[in-house]
């Protein structure tokens, strides 16, 4: 924690004013006032309609600004996620703090013992997560794979079960429905010690999403109401893609995915005022040439920072995206993406920040690109912790000491200070001479040889015989 008392100058990005997020928002507004969303469940139907909203053509729904205005201020500014059964924060979704994990749902996966692509498997899930849970740059868990070796039959409950069994670490999850996300919450109160205890220290935290554009289907708003029930975290976050789902301007994706997020943020607190979300929108945009949505882009760069900025303007936590790359594998593209979008997400202090290890556009997940990734986000952060202005860090009575034609090397404040500056764990500072030696082994090269090791040897902290027979006996229920 930084001191308060020392001047402190950091880095700091601001693309919006104040002016600019109200100009959104009332676009955002007046997108849900003329045009409406479409809703396909009935109980929040009955809410809306409740509460104000005009329902017509059996589910069309135009929602009034007070309506909007009276969500935002019930939902919380702050949510903490904690590490399986425990009772402290170690993910906090607040303010600027910026916490950095992998995505979800990958059917590919990049081994990096062969260097092969294959489709995933259960045992590349399990590596997957053990790998995330011994990195400590990244604070949370997403399942990262489909595993092709376990069938279709409740699939989500299954990867959740592996991810509690194999991380200690707060888990954001997915879930095909409301059955699912009653399951997967009813396997993690087992870990937490029962539901109160969950719901009072959450350990997990569900992402899913309205369709763009401007429609909230039966299965995903029964989810977001099952977690407003329970009072568990949410991020219901669209997905438009400009020039496919949204238009091809960054302005009205913006305003587009504000108004299906807000919209989703009013039915959640209509269900329970007071239940944590989580704001977000993940726009993208078309490639044309290709008609891929893409994640190496300054445009979807641009739509981080913009969405950031929108959900700080709300006083909601954000989500947001890094570590990603179109590329189809671990190579200078994918290690260019991957800094340009933990840079910006630390700027720009998006709160939940996942796809950690993504490429080709989010179908394959790389191991050694989530390593890699862990090593950019310490190096960024050391940036970001800026430059302390206090009479220690300024060293007048040092410079004073040591005198014109001196040296440092053997002053106490060197010794007090040397450890203060960034250390690589795999980039490298040597000489030609001295890495020839060393067997000139490329950045590739030591990366692989560190993802294997920590796979090879870390061992998460066990889920006690207790948990784990009633997490298996809630999978075959």
């Amino acid at each position: 924690m930084k001191d308060p008392l020392i001047p402190l100058a950091l880095p700091h990005f601001r693309m919006f004013d104040e002016a600019q997020c109200e100009q959104i928002h009332l676009a955002s507004l007046e997108i849900l006032r003329r045009t409406g969303v479409r809703v396909y469940e009935d109980e929040a139907l009955t809410l809306l309609k409740e509460a104000g909203a005009h329902v017509s053509e059996g589910n069309l729904v135009k929602i009034p600004a007070s309506l909007v205005e009276w969500a935002l201020q019930q939902a919380p500014s702050r949510i903490g996620l904690c590490g399986r059964g425990g009772d402290q924060v170690t993910v906090h979704l607040e303010g600027r703090q910026v916490n950095f994990g992998p995505g979800s749902d990958c059917p590919n996966y990049l081994d990096p013992r062969t260097g092969e692509k294959h489709l995933f498997t259960s045992q590349d899930l399990i590596d997957c997560i053990r790998l995330v849970d011994a990195l400590p740059e990244l604070g949370f868990v997403m399942s990262m794979g489909i595993p092709s070796d376990l069938g279709a039959a409740n699939a989500y409950r299954q990867q959740f079960a592996l991810m509690l069994e194999h991380t200690h670490k707060p888990i954001v999850f997915v879930c095909d429905d409301r059955a699912d996300c009653e399951a997967i919450i009813a396997m993690a109160a087992a870990a937490a010690g029962g539901l109160d205890q969950l719901q009072l220290n959450p350990s997990l935290l569900l992402y899913s999403e309205p369709t763009t554009p401007l429609q909230h289907s039966r299965s995903a708003t029964q989810k977001l109401l099952t977690m407003a029930e329970q009072g568990l975290p949410i991020v219901h976050s669209p997905a438009p893609m400009m020039g496919g789902t949204a238009p091809t301007t960054l302005g009205g994706g913006l305003a587009l995915g504000s108004a299906e997020a807000l919209s989703s943020l009013v039915i959640h607190q209509l269900k329970r005022a007071g239940a944590p979300f989580v704001y977000g929108s993940g726009l993208h945009h078309m490639d044309m040439r290709t008609s891929i949505s893409v994640y190496g882009a300054p445009e979807f760069q641009l739509a981080r920072v913009g969405v950031a900025a929108m959900g700080q303007f709300y006083g909601l936590p954000t989500w947001g995206y890094a570590g990603h790359s179109d590329s189809n594998v671990l190579d200078e593209q994918a290690a260019a993406d991957a800094t340009f979008s933990v840079l910006v997400a630390l700027l720009t202090g998006s709160n939940l920040v996942h796809d950690v290890g993504y490429l080709e556009a989010g179908l394959t997940t790389s191991p050694e690109l989530i390593v890699l990734t862990s090593e950019i986000i310490s190096m960024m952060r050391s940036f970001m912790d800026g430059v302390k202005l206090g009479a220690e860090q300024l060293a007048l009575d040092v410079i004073h000491r040591v005198g014109p034609g001196g040296n440092y090397l053997t002053d106490e404040h060197t010794l007090a200070h040397f450890r203060d500056l960034w250390q690589p764990t795999l980039f490298d500072r040597q000489r030609a001479g001295d890495w020839r030696a060393g067997g000139s082994r490329r950045l590739g090269d030591r990366l692989r040889q560190k993802t294997i090791a920590i796979l090879d040897s870390h061992q998460p902290l066990p889920l006690p015989e207790s948990v784990r027979q009633e997490v298996q006996y809630i999978l075959e229920a």
